[in-house]
């Protein structure tokens, strides 16, 4: 068995409300095991035989069939994750946010390339790290920054999901559990 977690795109934001119980039974109903969820806005951590693209197809119908949207999810294994967060290039600043971005291939190259094309807040970084985009901006500019902005295009809401870094060491410390 294999740890896994799904990163769901839009959980509890605009509209789109479920409670992580029922996203957890959904989940079980289809098969993975130990399933539990990290936060609200949808981590879903589980165990399965089954590798990730089988498991995006099977967890993505399921989800959205019972919660009547159409359901996005990323889906990372436990050394997956733990890479990603070891090979943040941003260290922890004071009044800033760091945050990780996965996605459907190639969607680093595209943020990337809007990163750069915005204007930036003083210290603002992006950065791509083994096909990951992670992103450094003062707290309280997240949604106002020009690239904050870019992040909510129709055109990017089933390639890609963001988290900050302190969720994936929330989901970490919960794997070592």
């Amino acid at each position: 068995m294999t740890n896994f977690c799904a990163f769901l795109r839009g959980v509890n934001v605009k509209g789109t409300n479920m409670k992580m119980a029922d996203v957890c039974k959904v989940f079980s109903d289809t098969g993975v095991q130990n399933v539990s969820s990290v936060l609200a806005s949808g981590n879903i951590l589980f165990q399965s035989d089954k590798d990730s693209i089988e498991l995006k197809k099977i967890l993505e119908k399921a989800m959205s069939g019972h919660f009547n949207y159409e359901a996005f999810l990323f889906i990372k294994d436990e050394d997956e994750i733990n890479d990603i967060l070891k090979n943040a290039p941003f260290p922890p600043i004071e009044n800033f946010h760091n945050y990780i971005f996965l996605g459907s291939e190639k969607v680093e190259e595209t943020l990337l390339e809007e990163f750069k094309k915005s204007n930036k807040a003083e210290n603002e970084k992006g950065k791509i790290i083994n096909n990951i985009f992670y992103w450094q901006v003062p707290k309280g500019q997240t949604l106002d920054s020009d690239f904050g902005k870019v992040l909510g295009k129709k055109s990017l809401k089933d390639k890609m999901t963001s988290r900050n870094t302190n969720t994936f060491e929330k989901i970490i410390n919960k794997f070592n559990k």
